[in-house]
């Protein structure tokens, strides 16, 4: 990994410059980090100060395989989350007006976004690996519970390279912050201002919004008393349970199925089945999960537990003063 870093630092491989601002969301560790929350917070930002975003991914575990896949073309969902990948689709499904690409090469998306859907800003999701594109402002995220784990490169650690690497970030953001975790997640801060001194730390929190029935009066606030039966697929299923637990409800089981799971008729089925034996009336998901299993049949009512980024401010004017740093001017009005 350091010799590939090299190599493209020294140029012997292309990096790709867009007539437009890139803002890569990454990691350094395995496994989850609250990317695609962060993705939607910064779209959503963006979106009102008068930007047009669009999100370029390179659709892990999406079936369409061509050079470049528009899931959305900021008006119309246009694949399906078999086709477009989980976090591609729960993107375009949660962010009307906000094109969605993906594409192995990403170059390719990328500059179909900026011909086509005329975006004057790209944000990279999983972008720090991702070498080929240059990048205007580099985030790097880390877990607030899991942080670096041992700092050593999987298999011996859950690191993807060396903690060097974090040189070439221009801020980091650590996520899901709790008052649980935040004590280590401040002596870790400490340790990253004291290496990477000229780089600013962060922190998030998920802002946990509501339970939102689909299947029954869409939109309307559900008690948290309800007899519910927990079940995601996702990368940390013990911080959607931790969300759970935020606000007092206390699932008759939870199911942790493996991150991008792909459902079908059969799992739903084996889903009510079991929650249906524990005792609960009614599921309870994530937004990632739910946009898979929407088209099933489903004999219980199914919840989405609905979760935003929250970052301190000082992130969000990090943000905006680099945009104008690399002279970034909204195409139209901040929206009010």
């Amino acid at each position: 990994m350091k010799t590939r870093a090299t190599m493209y630092k020294k140029g012997v491989f292309r990096r790709h410059r867009l007539p437009v601002p890139v803002i890569s969301v990454g990691n350094l560790v395995l496994g989850g980090t609250g990317k695609t929350p962060t993705i939607r917070h910064l779209a959503e930002f963006l979106l009102q100060r008068g930007y047009r975003p669009a999100i370029i991914s390179r659709g892990y575990g999406g079936k369409a395989g061509r050079r470049v896949n528009p899931v959305s073309d900021g008006r119309s969902l246009l694949l399906s989350p078999e086709e477009a990948g989980d976090e591609p689709y729960m993107l375009a499904d949660a962010l009307p007006g906000v094109p969605v690409l993906t594409g192995t090469r990403r170059i390719f998306p990328c500059r179909q976004a900026v011909d086509e859907y005329q975006a004057d800003i790209l944000l990279l999701d999983d972008g720090f690996q991702h070498l080929a594109i240059r990048r205007d402002i580099d985030i790097v995220l880390f877990d607030g519970s899991y942080l670096a784990g041992n700092s050593r490169i999987f298999p011996g650690g859950v690191l993807r390279e060396p903690v060097s690497a974090l040189s070439r970030g221009d801020a980091f953001l650590i996520t899901g912050i709790t008052e649980q975790n935040r004590i280590k997640a401040e002596r870790f801060a400490g340790l990253l201002r004291s290496r990477f001194s000229l780089k600013p730390v962060f922190f998030a929190s998920l802002d946990i919004c509501r339970v939102r029935c689909r299947d029954q009066s869409l939109g309307e606030e559900l008690p948290p008393e309800g007899r519910f039966f927990a079940f995601c697929g996702i990368a940390n299923p013990s911080r959607f349970a931790e969300s759970l637990a935020s606000m007092a409800i206390l699932p008759t089981g939870l199911l942790a199925l493996p991150d991008h799971v792909r459902y079908d008729q059969q799992l739903m089925n084996d889903i009510c089945r079991q929650a249906s034996a524990s005792g609960a009336r009614q599921l309870i998901t994530t937004r990632k999960d739910y946009v898979k299993i929407k088209d099933f049949v489903s004999p219980l009512p199914r919840n989405i537990l609905e979760v935003r980024c929250r970052a301190e401010s000082g992130f969000d004017i990090f943000i905006a003063r680099a945009l104008e740093n690399v002279g970034a001017t909204p195409r139209s009005s901040p929206a009010t």
